[in-house]
């Protein structure tokens, strides 16, 4: 396609583009814009578009976003806490984990951990988002004993943590079910988790990217565990090495599936495959990662299925780049993400984007795109800096958030120079 056919293109409309694609895509989204469900058939096509009917997905995709949760884009303030790197799954998509006795192999003590959540709250972070290796030398109770430490320090700010497969393994660690150390986590002041640890949910993928050591069911009973227990996680997808197209729409469409069941995704994350330093892309032939057009298609895709039942869809500027995630947020998605302050998974695959966003250059980039820029935190309430003089826009909640109460919006002090 030429500079002049994406000129064409940008100047019909979605009306004019409309009438250019072809019947069966057309059909497609005729239906998303009629709000009616898109089927895992239909979105494999739509995964499949080129030309003007990529031009058409973007448009309609952005059409919808802004029906569900209108111009805002959101970003929350939070650090990273990659604890330890000390882990034995052997996970071929991973370069993070290393074995205990590595010159590269850490583990944070309680102390250290804690110290950075206090830093991260005098810094104006609402969250601590902390995730690590499965370190066997670690005490049984360190999960627990990490939450609890935090919140008798800094009990105010949330803690979001520990993946699907940290649940797994430290509730066998302590021979107890998922459901009482969720429960456990929560009475020690866990906020959320993230729902990290899917890859792809489908068996045949899951096989060769983690042995299926933590399989598919697994993953999917303790997200519907915790959403059961009143904590909510995010939902996410890791896209572009050994799979397919399909893959994607069966993976989307489950995630669908468990939110009508439970309400408790309070986003959907699309996080491209880092191939640089992985075994998956080194020894086992996986793709070098997404295409530019795929990482459109996912995000425009994701915002057609998930129009109904999980209106948030995030941008990974580590995974994407700033100006990658931009052309995401006019292709049907919505939240920033966050700033993260560290970020050790990704850097260690290979990724080279940074590890640190400051609310400022989010604003930029968001105002840039003629969009309103609004902190928010990981509830999705919006974050008031300062005396409240107007009411923040209401921002898009999961039934699970929802009834806890919550107050309506978060009021912090001005942010300090970072």
């Amino acid at each position: 396609m030429t500079y002049a056919n994406v000129d064409e293109h940008l100047g019909l409309g979605l009306d004019g583009l409309l009438r250019r694609v072809s019947p069966n895509i057309g059909r497609i989204l005729e239906k998303a814009l009629a709000d009616q469900e898109i089927s895992v058939d239909e979105a494999e096509q739509l995964f499949g578009a080129r030309g003007t009917d990529l031009f058409a997905l973007l448009a309609v995709a952005d059409v919808l976003r802004e029906r569900a949760v209108g111009d805002v884009i959101t970003y929350v303030i939070t650090r990273n806490i990659n604890f330890t790197n000390v882990c034995y799954m052997g996970c071929r998509f991973c370069a993070f984990g290393r074995p205990a006795r590595d010159p590269e192999a850490y583990t944070l003590s309680i102390d250290d951990v804690v110290q950075r959540a206090r830093e991260a709250w005098a810094w104006g972070a609402t969250e601590v988002c902390l995730q690590g290796g499965l370190n066997p030398h670690q005490p049984a109770t360190i999960y627990e004993d990490m939450v609890r430490a935090i919140k008798a320090a800094v009990p105010d700010i949330h803690i979001h943590a520990y993946s699907p497969f940290e649940i797994w393994w430290g509730s066998r660690r302590l021979g107890i079910s998922e459901a009482e150390f969720l429960q456990r986590l929560k009475d020690a002041g866990l906020g959320s988790i993230p729902g990290t640890a899917a890859e792809i949910l489908v068996p045949e993928v899951r096989r060769r990217l983690t042995k299926n050591k933590l399989s598919r069911e697994a993953w999917v009973r303790i997200i519907r565990t915790a959403h059961q227990l009143g904590i909510p996680s995010t939902a996410t997808i890791m896209y572009g090495h050994i799979d397919t197209p399909r893959h994607w729409a069966e993976h989307i469409d489950l995630l669908r599936q468990i939110q009508r069941e439970t309400g408790g995704f309070t986003e959907f994350v699309p996080l491209g495959f880092i191939h640089e330093r992985t075994k998956l892309y080194l020894e086992d032939g996986a793709r070098p990662g997404p295409t530019g057009m795929e990482d459109l298609k996912m995000h425009a895709v994701a915002r057609l299925m998930l129009q109904h039942t999980i209106p948030n869809i995030q941008v990974s500027w580590v995974k994407l780049g700033y100006k990658m995630a931009q052309m995401c947020l006019q292709a049907g998605a919505n939240d920033f993400g966050g700033t993260l302050f560290e970020e050790s998974i990704s850097r260690s695959a290979g990724e080279t984007q940074g590890t640190f966003t400051d609310p400022a250059t989010f604003e930029r980039f968001i105002r840039d795109l003629g969009r309103i820029p609004q902190e928010r935190d990981t509830l999705y309430r919006p974050v008031v800096r300062g005396p409240v003089t107007l009411p923040p826009p209401r921002l898009w909640q999961p039934p699970v958030v929802q009834a806890m109460g919550e107050p309506a919006w978060v009021t912090r002090e001005p942010i300090p120079t970072l």
